[in-house]
């Protein structure tokens, strides 16, 4: 039956150890300000985050990526250029707004390496174009980077320069090309009045100043311009521009979007990349336009200097020889002569391009400077569509060397297409070549038996048809290449790039995508809600304190004897001084509950009732019950002695004025009598013996015979005898002085005694050491109890010298101000 009851006791006190979700919501309704407070922090915080961040925009623009045919190429024009599909050009402009040549035009050409600010309530503001000014600078000298420059306007005319250096060298970038260097500083504040449209040349910056006449300039008006690192700035942008396709039904147009703090930075930045894409487009496809009229203009500037060559020939042959007539019939064998010479000429020039293309796709790697072969004439089409093929790839190879390396895969897949293009070109060079040299033969062949027919002729005559023939085969071939140039230009300059704009970027209000005000505050609200609750959850969790009636009832058996309220008062006479207090009503409750016990336990008729005040720690009361508990009794009519046995801290003299020189030492050790030590108190009925003297032996003192004729000889002579003992939980006094009592009040201070101090004396109370004990809970307010309505309080002060405790029960004026307030609050957590 014994085991029974102790596996039901353990069964009880390992119930303690588990979640108990009811208190923890009972700790949060008791901390609620605590909660408001973090929400209304949180909210405040969000509300001043909002407040200070910028506004983020976002606008965008659309493209069309299109293989645009040329107006004035048609089936009709002679010179053939290839220059592709909108195949895997989407691509190519996608990865060209990544590059770094890319951005570096967009940011070069719109200067955005130079801010323009202006000091606002949180931050200095970029004004871009709403400042009433505007600077030029000078890109061959440094300009100072990272410093924000100020610009007092005095008047229309003149401006102040003013700065202050914490540094004596700072950095300078040369906007020329992009170098950088460093210069010294002027240590201190810097400031210095300057003309407006006037050159400002100092060691750190060098630009012009120029007033926008559109906008008036204030007096006074204060500005900054701010120079920053190129090549951060093209970083800044080099991924920001977002590129997607409009529609899944269109992938040809392209949706440009970019996010910043300024629109019109944004609007320019969209519509200015754009453009110099649509322009570097253009550019890459009139190259091969370009290459071709550079050969056609070597080749006409070559024809131009024989022509001219064979008009002097004829010149001087006129002047040397009479002019005479030639028959009609050697005339046009001339003539005939003169057309196998000029077709002679033509396949001549084909064999020597072709001969010029061979070396070259044999000696060089870069192919993107090939003249189109229908320049010279050569309709081949496999040789035409090979060219175009190779000249393509090497401009995409070329234009991907920005954004890749090497080494990539990208890189190794063009080569081996233009090696297997190139490879195909060579082997139909060498049979296009054989077939004009099989040509070339049967022209001169034919070419040969008019010359002989012409030999016949005087010599005169021969070389006189011979001059006219070279001169009308020079002219021949230089109309053809000068008709062949004007083609190409006329071809190149009605070209239109690939890419054009279909909705430029624009300010049209609105594009507003941050901050999101309205998730800020949500998270604040979030997390000054949860917040909390997770601290009062850990704090709960952690905590292994007592807060209520219900967790004693749960880690122990011993019953609860009564509560004992909160109470601010200047001394421990409470029941005395304020008898009609709730307190006082408190302890005349224990009082009763009390007489059920004494029922219980019979004692010899006309000795007194002994009661013991103990605990587990110092500073949960026991001092003040013993007190007041003797008073309650002495109030009542009973004959009342108050023993104070806890040798090694004295206390109870204090509150009734009477001196510790003597007391319950100088009488266990025999040095005076029982008389000496007893002191009246001014409450009628209650005598008081204090402790005395510290001894170096308490327990020795306290376990001697002198001990028990002393409780014997007391029984006799007083109706109540309350013994003040030392904590149960610290030494052992407490335990030798059970055996004297009748019954033994425990003391547990809520919100202080822990929950494992009761294990010692469940422990105890099991094993039979203790007998009628009962818990007294002091320290009782009702918002930290379920089960009680009482929500009276009290003061008083101790301070046990030993323990983890060290509380007085005396609150001190200090702690009545907001520090002290802050102290209890954090107490109460």
């Amino acid at each position: 039956m014994v085991q029974y009851e102790y596996d039901d006791q353990d069964q009880m006190e390992s119930g303690g150890m588990t979640f108990d979700f009811r208190g923890y919501l009972f700790k949060v309704l008791n901390l609620w300000k605590l909660v408001l407070l973090c929400i209304g922090a949180a909210l405040i915080i969000a509300y001043l985050i909002n407040i200070r961040k910028q506004n983020i925009y976002r606008l965008d623009s659309l493209i069309s990526v299109e293989n645009d045919q040329n107006p004035f190429f048609t089936a009709n024009t002679s010179i053939s250029f290839n220059w592709g599909g909108v195949s895997g050009k989407v691509g190519k402009v996608i990865t060209s707004l990544q590059t770094r040549s890319h951005n570096e035009k967009v940011v070069d050409s719109l200067q955005y390496y130079l801010e323009y600010l202006k000091e606002g309530k949180y931050r200095k503001e970029d004004i871009y174009k709403s400042a009433p000014f505007y600077v030029e600078i000078d890109n061959e000298k440094g300009q100072l980077l990272n410093h924000a420059l100020g610009i007092r306007f005095l008047n229309d005319k003149q401006f102040e320069l003013f700065s202050e250096f914490e540094k004596s060298e700072g950095k300078v970038q040369f906007y020329g090309d992009k170098h950088m260097g460093s210069v010294s500083l002027p240590v201190g504040i810097f400031n210095k009045v300057f003309e407006v449209g006037k050159p400002v040349n100092l060691s750190f910056i060098h630009f012009t100043l120029y007033t926008k006449p559109d906008q008036a300039v204030t007096n006074g008006s204060e500005y900054f311009v701010k120079f920053l690192d190129f090549d951060q700035v093209v970083n800044s942008y080099k991924n920001a521009v977002k590129t997607e396709p409009f529609s899944k039904e269109s992938s040809s147009v392209l949706k440009l979007s970019l996010t910043g703090h300024n629109k019109a930075k944004i609007v320019d930045y969209l519509n200015a990349t754009t453009a110099i894409l649509s322009k570097t487009e253009l550019e890459r496809k009139n190259l091969y336009a370009t290459n071709t009229i550079r050969f056609i203009d070597s080749s006409l500037a070559s024809v131009n200097n024989n022509l001219k060559d064979v008009s002097d020939e004829m010149n001087t042959f006129r002047k040397q020889n009479k002019v005479f007539d030639v028959d009609a019939e050697m005339t046009e064998v001339s003539s005939r002569l003169r057309e196998y010479e000029m077709a002679k000429e033509i396949e001549q020039t084909k064999l020597n391009y072709l001969n010029a293309l061979d070396d070259y796709l044999r000696t060089k790697t870069n192919y993107v400077n090939i003249a189109a072969p229908s320049s010279v004439g050569i309709d081949e089409p496999n040789i035409q569509q090979s060219v175009g093929k190779i000249t393509a790839l090497a401009i995409e190879r070329q234009s991907l060397e920005y954004t890749m390396k090497e080494s990539s895969d990208l890189f190794k897949d063009l080569d081996r297409r233009i090696n297997a293009e190139k490879k195909v070109l060579l082997e139909t060079i060498d049979a296009t070549k054989s077939t004009i040299r099989l040509q070339l033969n049967s022209i001169q062949k034919q070419a040969a038996t008019l010359e002989a027919k012409l030999s016949n002729l005087p010599e005169d005559q021969q070389e006189y048809l011979k001059i006219q023939r070279k001169l009308d085969i020079s002219q021949e071939a230089y109309n053809v290449y000068m008709a062949k140039r004007s083609e190409a230009a006329i071809v190149k300059a009605a070209n239109i790039s690939d890419i054009t704009s279909i909705d430029d970027a624009k300010d049209i209000g609105g594009g507003l995508i941050g901050p999101n005000k309205s998730l800020n505050y949500m998270m604040a609200l979030m997390v000054g809600f949860f917040l909390p609750m997770l601290i009062i959850f850990i704090i709960y969790l952690l905590d292994n304190t007592i807060h209520g009636s219900d967790e004693v009832e749960r880690l122990s058996r011993i019953p609860i004897l009564g509560l004992i309220g909160k109470y601010k008062y200047h001394n421990n006479l409470v029941v005395f001084e304020k008898p009609k207090s709730a307190v006082a009503e408190s302890f005349r409750a224990i009082r009763s509950s009390l007489q059920f016990i004494f029922k219980k336990h019979e004692v010899d008729q006309g000795l007194g009732r002994t009661i013991m005040v103990t605990s587990s720690v110092s500073g949960e009361g026991k001092t003040f019950t013993s007190i007041n508990m003797a008073t309650v009794y002495a109030l009542s009519g009973k004959k009342t002695i108050l023993l104070g046995l806890d040798l090694r801290k004295p206390k109870i003299f204090g509150d009734f004025g009477i001196s510790n020189d003597l007391g319950m030492v100088n009488y266990l050790i025999g040095e005076h009598s029982l008389e000496e030590v007893t002191h009246q108190t001014e409450i009628e009925n209650l005598a008081v013996i204090p402790s005395g003297p510290v001894p170096p032996n308490p327990s020795e003192l306290l376990m001697g015979d002198t001990m028990t004729h002393l409780l014997t000889r007391l029984r006799k002579e007083y109706d109540m005898i309350v013994l003040d003992t030392p904590p149960l939980g610290l030494v052992t006094d407490a335990l030798q002085l059970t055996q004297f009592a009748d019954a033994t009040i425990f003391m547990v201070r809520l919100d202080y005694t822990k929950k494992g101090m009761l294990s010692l004396i469940n422990a105890k109370y099991r094993m039979g050491e203790v007998k009628n004990i009962s818990f007294v809970l002091n320290f009782y307010k009702h918002k930290t109890n379920h089960n009680y309505g009482y929500g009276y309080g009290y003061g008083y002060g101790y301070g046990y010298g030993y323990g983890m405790y060290g509380n007085a029960y005396h609150e001190s004026e200090g702690n009545k101000g907001v520090i002290g307030r802050i102290k209890r609050f954090i107490k109460r957590i």
